[in-house]
């Protein structure tokens, strides 16, 4: 499994090296292209996030580690470019963590720290609140069973 942390680490360095906005927007891009495709059958109304501008999807699957922790993987996909970073960007805070974890993480610390939230458009600010929550509801949900 790849180390999310790192990647995150990763991501978090080159951002940061990037003097200018129009820079870091495509890095963004960059991103969203290095994102694992996802399948077309998962481009459903279930995997569907609610609140975005843009098409996003979403699919989480519960895995259990060594230790019997029950981790999310993620995968997912949008229709825009900048929106598809962003999805690879909130993956590589969430993807592989514990259920607890991501209930735990604030990815609105991660965009403040990045400089995302004073760059990002009410509408894309509202697609990754509704992006993060939908992850964090799937987490709750594994946690309690349902």
């Amino acid at each position: 499994m790849v180390h999310v942390a790192q990647d995150l680490s990763e991501i978090i360095e080159n951002f940061n090296m990037l003097d200018d906005w129009e820079d870091r927007y495509r890095y963004l891009i960059e991103l969203g292209r290095d994102l694992e495709p996802l399948d077309e059958a998962a481009h459903n109304d279930h995997n569907k996030v609610r609140g975005c501008a843009s098409q996003v999807w979403v699919k989480s699957s519960l895995v259990r580690d060594d230790e019997g922790l029950a981790r999310l993987e993620l995968r997912g996909d949008s229709d825009a470019h900048i929106v598809r970073g962003l999805v690879a960007l909130v993956f590589a805070l969430y993807s592989g963590q514990t259920c607890q974890a991501i209930l735990d993480i604030d990815a609105q610390k991660l965009f403040e720290s990045l400089g995302l939230s004073a760059h990002l458009t009410p509408q894309r600010s509202n697609g990754v609140r509704s992006m993060v929550e939908r992850i964090k509801n799937d987490a709750r949900g594994a946690l309690t069973g349902g």
